[in-house]
């Protein structure tokens, strides 16, 4: 009685009747997972941090089962050897990079996988011409979702830019569930797995290998829509970008105008 009645103060528990209907009420059919590894350093420096494993798993929020994977190591470029620091944290040694591909490479791989998923499922991403609500029943609507914004928002953004790659544009928009987390259960976690810890989940396999954290977050997420949340895109580059160029663009206008006096 004790262990119901704290977790009924903690706000973790939610009515059994909201489970099915809550992944009914899903404005996607599917999510996909993304959680980087990167290269990194104990001390500190200046050095841009570069993906050292791309992972990616296929949350069907229907059953919330992983249906399709996509795993590669990628071969860092700028910092070509990994300090000891990032292979105990991560356990990725110098031979499986050296064994990966090229960022630019992966990106390739990456976007037939999606391109497949397309073909094989019907998914379909969000875009001005075919937003959220108008899916089809033979499309299911799909985005993205990372434990937080530094996979896509910095990590990959501003390695493209240092490499001037082309991003896929599908990997402009995506759902922050760390931010999505704290306001659905309005508690703080200590990390993914303190988030699972929270609700009574075991983290499955090594924590800081990015498969497993995927798969992990992919657990949450499901265990999340089955307490009634609704995962909704909290991001999106290509919307904060348009914002930036109207702001720039009514700035400009109004000085133009005070120095012609209009």
């Amino acid at each position: 009685f004790l262990s119901f009645y704290l977790e009924r103060k903690l706000g973790l528990l939610r009515k059994r009747s909201q489970s099915t209907s809550a992944l009914k009420k899903s404005i996607f059919s599917y999510l996909i997972v993304i959680d980087f590894e990167s290269t990194c350093w104990r001390e500190k420096n200046n050095y841009g941090q570069e993906i050292i494993e791309f992972p990616a798993v296929l949350l069907n929020t229907s059953s919330g089962e992983v249906e399709s994977e996509f795993h590669t190591y990628v071969q860092p470029q700028e910092h070509p050897f990994l300090s000891e620091f990032c292979t105990e944290l991560t356990g990725i040694t110098q031979a499986q990079v050296e064994a990966g591909v090229p960022l630019q490479i992966c990106l390739s791989r990456f976007n037939r996988w999606v391109q497949n998923l397309q073909l094989e499922k019907g998914v379909m991403f969000p875009n001005k011409q075919q937003p959220c609500s108008a899916s089809s029943p033979s499309k299911k609507l799909c985005t993205f979702l990372t434990w937080s914004d530094w996979d896509l928002g910095v990590c990959l953004q501003y390695e493209c830019k240092r490499k001037q790659l082309h991003k896929p544009d599908v990997l402009n928009s995506w759902i922050d569930l760390r931010s999505t987390y704290r306001l659905f259960y309005g508690r703080k976690p200590k990390g993914l797995n303190g988030a699972l810890q929270d609700l009574g989940i075991l983290f499955s396999g090594r924590e800081h290998s990015g498969l497993d954290d995927a798969r992990n977050t992919a657990r949450l997420a499901a265990r999340m829509m089955r307490d009634g949340c609704v995962l909704k895109i909290t991001r999106s580059l290509e919307r904060f970008c348009n914002y930036r160029l109207r702001d720039c663009f009514r700035r400009g206008k109004k000085i133009l105008m005070g120095g012609l006096n209009i």
